[in-house]
């Protein structure tokens, strides 16, 4: 396991009662240990940069001392948590679908520690998962290709088959055939969230077959998708994180998930000892996730892409949650 360590704390902020974590085992003048574990890069500038950036501004607001571990493979993950629980660490963060089931197992072990994961349906005493409605995001994002295709054919690129992505592309073509039911939407997985070649070989298939529009959601991994649309010319749709300086000419949109937001109410929970085993959904409405539209896009398009935005906000339109692997 690759491991780095990073402390953030603030210098003269809060002084947190006993009582405030009453949650977990701590003494008062000790500031509670959080760890956090991450698929890939620290600063991949998308899905784990943006939970450790984000971590990382909850964490000073609390007060409280983050440590995190990057790239971790699947079969790496139950004894990344057993490795942190085992050296005192109070909260720890398991970023994506994957880190769920063995949030679930570890926490039998260590009854009082927190574990919080991100896109999971675990929840049990001590496990809570936070579910943002990135779904909300591919239905706009779907929307935007529609009305920016010439060739009627958009495309989206996904990395492994989990839930939390399914949901995203499965609402991307939702979105643009609530434009053109006719459109035409390619899909590929590239099962891999970090190596760019994959993407970049998909999305090429795709402009070959005559894809004009290309989203992705595969982490890292789909940057080289955005690589391909720019070799290419045609437009892309970033994830995660502002992806604009990948492809300043290029890109369409980007999807924001907010995990300063996410996690700021997730351990706020922790640190006023309202934390409570359980599911909680988030979506635009809250502020957990958001489209950042380009300067590419034209007035029209940025218009009914935000006036959809407000609908969704409002609940006036509800965009489904859709984990169906789609053929």
């Amino acid at each position: 396991m690759k491991k780095r360590w990073m402390s953030v704390m603030m210098t003269a902020a809060m002084i947190l009662s006993a009582a405030a974590f009453s949650t977990v085992a701590q003494a008062d003048d000790e500031p509670l240990k959080v760890a956090l574990c991450l698929s890939g890069a620290a600063n991949d500038q998308g899905w784990n940069q943006t939970a450790y950036e984000g971590c990382a501004a909850a964490c000073e607001k609390y007060g409280l001392e983050l440590s995190y571990s990057e790239n971790l493979e699947a079969a790496d993950i139950a004894s990344a948590f057993a490795d942190y629980a085992s050296s005192d660490y109070d909260v720890i963060i398991g970023h994506g679908y994957e880190f769920g089931d063995p949030a679930l197992e570890v926490a039998e072990q260590y009854p009082d520690v927190i574990f919080i994961c991100t896109e999971a349906d675990a929840a049990a005493d001590n496990v809570a998962s936070y579910v943002m409605a990135c779904e909300q995001t591919g239905y706009v994002e779907g929307v935007i290709a529609a009305m920016m295709t010439e060739s009627g054919k958009v495309g989206g690129i996904g990395p492994i088959q989990g839930d939390s992505l399914v949901k995203i592309i499965n609402a991307f073509e939702d979105g643009a055939k609530s434009v053109d039911p006719d459109i035409e939407v390619k899909t590929a997985w590239t099962n891999s969230f970090v190596d760019t070649q994959l993407a970049q070989e998909a999305a090429r298939a795709m402009i070959d077959d005559g894809v004009d529009v290309i989203k992705h959601c595969a982490n890292a991994c789909g940057n080289g998708a955005m690589a391909a649309a720019v070799e290419a010319g045609i437009w892309c749709e970033g994830d995660s994180y502002d992806q604009s300086s990948l492809a300043p000419d290029n890109i369409l949109d980007s999807a924001l998930y907010n995990l300063d937001v996410v996690l700021d109410i997730a351990l706020g929970k922790v640190v006023d000892g309202s934390f409570e085993g359980e599911v909680v959904n988030l979506g635009m409405d809250s502020g957990a996730v958001e489209v950042l539209m380009s300067d590419n896009l034209p007035d029209d398009v940025k218009e009914a892409a935000q006036e959809l935005i407000d609908q969704i906000i409002s609940g006036e339109v509800e965009v489904v949650r859709d984990y169906t692997i789609r053929s």
